[in-house]
């Protein structure tokens, strides 16, 4: 699903009810999710295929026309007449972001999933998502690596995600996330629970880098020095544009990761997912420097 974010920057304080106060900044961009992750992919020279469901609404056109701007591959398997997208108004101050979101719930019919699965049929690797499990099950049998991200949501669990996490080949969550889906109090039990599914247990440690859980062998993944953060909206989507280049392009997964913090960084230095980048030879050459910390 396409996100569209409503961006005001630049005030003091979150107003009480019945007040109004003005921000320093605004702006309106396409928010975060897959769609983030496929532009910042194209960026960096990757072929991608989005799968998305867009209306003749107002919202949808701006984002057909975001995804043309960005150079994004599309295919809409909406048919109804609704608006099949979410709208997100962030509100940014000095201390951390507050979110209010509308989304539209529709049916997803057989023939959808279908459709999706033969835009992706092919791929060598598939960005997961809830709710398509189906698609992603046959493009398991077609060899396809797959890649599980999840957003934060109430009723995170193992339980919820056991079936996805069972076909991914790699997870990326957060460290919010993983004790919140694990039901632990630290990173080292998250970590443990997740190695019943993966043999490589990645989590996010946002500004501290990424934790790799190798077997008996924890590595710590460095971020970036003197990244200024702005705004932390779409990082994780960033992140995963960044290790998905390296799995594209058979890099092992420190590399991986270590594209994936450079691309997660650099976004937070900008307001909003799409601000702040950095195309291939950029990525390389920044990674090319932090390589031997990762040795």
């Amino acid at each position: 699903m396409i996100n569209v974010d409503i961006l005001y920057s630049g005030i003091e304080r979150i107003p009480n009810e019945g007040e109004e106060i003005y921000s320093k900044e605004f702006d309106i961009q396409l928010g975060g999710g897959i769609p983030a992750t496929m532009i910042n992919l194209a960026r960096l020279g990757i072929p991608t295929e989005l799968c998305t469901f867009l209306g003749d609404d107002m919202f949808s056109n701006y984002a057909k026309t975001q995804l043309e701007h960005y150079n994004t591959s599309y295919h809409n398997i909406y048919n109804g007449n609704g608006m099949p997208l979410a709208i997100t108004s962030i509100v940014t101050t000095q201390r951390d972001r507050t979110f209010i979101s509308y989304r539209n719930h529709f049916t997803l019919y057989e023939e959808d999933q279908d459709k999706i699965y033969n835009k992706l049929k092919g791929a060598k690797i598939a960005d997961m998502q809830l709710g398509y499990l189906e698609v992603y099950k046959r493009l398991k049998e077609d060899g396809t690596i797959l890649v599980f991200d999840v957003g934060w949501e109430d009723g995170m669990s193992l339980e919820k995600y056991s079936e996805y996490l069972k076909l991914a080949d790699y997870f990326t969550p957060n460290q919010k996330e993983a004790l919140e889906i694990t039901k632990t109090k630290n990173l080292q039990d998250a970590a443990n629970k997740l190695k019943e599914y993966f043999d490589q247990v990645i989590i996010k440690l946002d500004k501290s880098g990424c934790m790799l859980v190798e077997g008996d062998t924890t590595h710590i993944i460095p971020p970036l020095e003197n990244i200024k953060a702005v705004d932390a909206t779409g990082a994780g989507d960033a992140f995963l544009s960044g290790f998905i280049y390296g799995l594209y392009h058979d890099y092992d997964i420190k590399d991986a990761i270590l594209f994936g913090n450079i691309t997660g960084g650099l976004c937070v230095q900008g307001i909003g997912c799409l601000t702040r980048y950095v195309n291939e030879k950029e990525l390389l050459e920044i990674a090319e420097k932090h390589r031997k910390q990762i040795r």
